[in-house]
Order: C-alpha cells, then sequence, then structure tokens
C-alpha cells in the first residue's frame, strides 16, 4: 500500500522538477521531504523485519554487529548522542541527513543485484528494496532543494569522500553474503530512523527553537 500512495517530491503541485523550487514554500517543501523519510524509514523497517525471517536464524542476529559487520556510515562526522544532536546547527543538520542520504545510494543499487541472485528471495523484499533505493534518491534531490531554500546555498559538496565508503568483495561465501546484506539493512534502517528524527528536529526548530529534544 505504501508503495503506491507515497506522494511525490516535486516542488510543484503538479509532477514536476526539483532542480528549481519557486512554486512551493519551505514549509511545504520541508513536509514533502520528512513525508519521504517516513515512509523510506517504515519501509525498511519491513524489509529489515522480512530478510531476517527468511535468511537469518536467530543466533547469527544476535552476532550481526560483531566485527567486521560495522555500518558503512560509521566513519561519518554525524552527530550521534543526544546531546550533540541539541546543539549542532540547522545547517549541520541538513548537511548531515544529506551525507546520510548520499552514502547510501550506492549500497542500496548493489543490494537489489545481490537479491537478484538469491534463489528464493521473496518478490515483496526485492520490490520493496528497488522502492527504497528510488525513493532515496528522490529524498536527496529534495534535501538539496530544501538546503538552496533554507540556507541560501545555490551548491553544497560533501566534506567526505563517497568513494570507499562501500566496498565490493569478488566472491563472498554464501552465509558471508547473507550477513553482509542484512548488516547492509540493518544499518540502513538504523540511518533511515536518523535522517527522519533529523528532519522532524529541524521541523520543530522552525516553529519552536527552544523547545525541541
Amino acid at each position: 500500500y505504501i508503495l503506491t500512495v507515497s506522494m511525490p517530491l516535486d516542488c510543484k503541485e503538479e509532477p514536476g522538477s526539483l532542480t528549481r523550487c519557486p512554486s512551493i514554500s519551505q514549509e511545504k517543501l520541508l513536509d514533502r521531504v520528512i513525508h519521504h523519510a517516513e515512509l523510506i524509514y517504515r519501509v525498511s523497517e519491513e524489509s529489515c523485519s522480512l530478510f531476517e525471517e527468511m535468511f537469518i536464524p536467530l543466533p547469527l542476529r544476535l552476532q550481526s554487529n560483531q566485527a567486521g559487520f560495522a555500518c558503512i556510515t560509521k566513519t561519518l562526522p554525524i552527530p550521534s548522542s543526544k546531546s550533540e544532536i541539541e546543539q549542532i546547527s540547522d545547517k549541520w543538520l541538513l548537511h548531515s541527513v544529506l551525507m546520510l542520504v548520499q552514502s547510501w545510494i550506492e549500497p542500496l543499487v548493489y543490494l537489489q543485484t545481490t537479491l537478484d541472485r538469491y534463489d528464493n528471495a521473496p518478490e515483496m523484499l526485492v520490490n520493496k528494496t528497488k522502492w527504497v533505493s528510488e525513493k532515496l534518491v528522490s529524498l536527496e534531490q529534495g534535501v538539496v532543494a530544501l538546503i538552496k531554500k533554507m540556507l541560501d546555498e545555490g551548491t553544497f559538496t560533501t566534506t567526505y569522500n563517497e568513494q570507499g565508503l562501500f566496498q565490493y568483495d569478488t566472491l563472498p561465501d554464501m552465509l558471508e553474503s547473507v550477513m553482509r546484506d542484512y548488516t547492509l539493512l540493518s544499518c540502513f534502517k538504523k540511518d533511515a530512523h536518523k535522517m527522519e528524527t533529523f528532519l522532524k528536529l529541524l521541523k520543530c526548530r522552525q516553529a519552536d527553537k527552544y523547545n525541541c529534544a
């Protein structure tokens, strides 16, 4: 149901380009970006649960956060503690969301190709992964448009090197491949929640700067 009713993240009342946003207010654009982030997080939860049920026995779930299965965004300068998040500026909130979004575009495309190689991957899981991958690109465009509107920045270059965040193994064995895919889904779910949280905090600050937690 979510896959068919999500609101288009464009800058006009009708479907259109995201490169400029002359006809939509900053508030409405932020609402649409948040709506996209909410749906992405919800579908990522569903995908992760579905993958667990199909491929991950409980003992392996408990091992997924051990050494060797670190999240690919762990090295990014993203605030994590509540005190850090409360202290950062609106500008850095937006840039943090953009860094997270951009760092996951390539891994999710890769994940689609690996799921296609599974003998019994349910079509629903493959479709959800493809949907999230496509919506993440739309979310990136929306965040960039929001940065231009809110911060009056014509261009923005990320301060980290996107190349090398995600490393491909040539031919991993099946168990390693399954655990890596599960780690990707689990980490993406966490980061999707961060994106949603940061954007909602930003919206709260627009309404009441001193009473947002």
